[in-house]
């Protein structure tokens, strides 16, 4: 197992555990969750100011570049992540790729707004409160691992090789907290705003730096030269 794929493990277990942790304080701290209406984040403490903390500084380190401990599939937007291949580069394949995985990301983007607005109008009609919008948005937190680790559905739609190469890879924070969206007060608009940042800065690069996103054009994505190795489970034959 790789040292990244190691970190990951540890990462999602203790997701795990903050889960958990939420659950309780939601049955046995209600005034926790105070600090989700309007400007109380600044008026009391409360231990979703932690995790608030450690989401933020989560996705600081989608929008800066970063040489180690973060994977490249976060980071190959990035100049410092790019090696060019020795061939020249073929544009016109290029650009079939980036329209034909875009394409496949925003089938992905389709069905999210779906579900999450299938999550608003049962909140709007007092199915769901903010407690329960915020719990979603902490189970998407683990489920976010869960892809990367174990078995993700959005390959089914991306067909994408492995996490390294996967076009939405830093749409995670976006889709994580875009329960929030429905919920007002500084926590939850600080959290999507910072998020749809990170989005953006992701999906300029693409259009900007489409050479950056692509195996046959960046040759630290092609998987004889992984170090992350992240998805093992589905590039272990190809690596032989």
């Amino acid at each position: 197992m790789s040292a990244t794929r190691k970190r990951y493990v540890v990462r999602l277990v203790c997701r795990c555990l903050i889960f958990v942790l939420c659950v309780l304080v939601c049955l046995f701290w209600e005034d926790a969750f105070s600090v989700l209406d309007g400007w109380n984040f600044f008026k009391r403490i409360s231990p979703l100011h932690l995790l608030w903390l450690v989401w933020v500084g989560d996705m600081f380190l989608q929008i800066i570049p970063i040489k180690n401990q973060v994977p490249l599939g976060s980071q190959k937007l990035f100049a410092n992540r790019f090696r060019p291949i020795r061939e020249k580069i073929n544009y016109e394949a290029l650009r079939s790729y980036i329209v034909s995985t875009t394409k496949a990301a925003y089938k992905v983007f389709l069905l999210w707004c779906i579900l999450i607005a299938v999550i608003g109008v049962l909140y709007h009609i007092h199915v769901l409160d903010k407690k329960a919008l915020f719990m979603i948005s902490v189970l998407f937190y683990v489920c976010d691992l869960i892809c990367v680790l174990i078995w993700c559905p959005f390959r089914l739609i991306m067909k994408n090789r492995c996490c390294t190469t996967c076009r939405i890879f830093n749409w995670d924070h976006l889709m994580m907290f875009s329960p929030l969206i429905f919920m007002g007060g500084f926590y939850a608009v600080s959290l999507v705003l910072m998020s749809v940042a990170a989005w953006l800065v992701w999906e300029l690069c693409v259009m900007m730096y489409p050479e950056r996103f692509w195996d046959n054009s960046n040759a630290a994505l092609k998987c004889s030269e992984c170090t992350d190795k992240l998805c093992t489970q589905y590039c272990q034959k190809l690596r032989k």
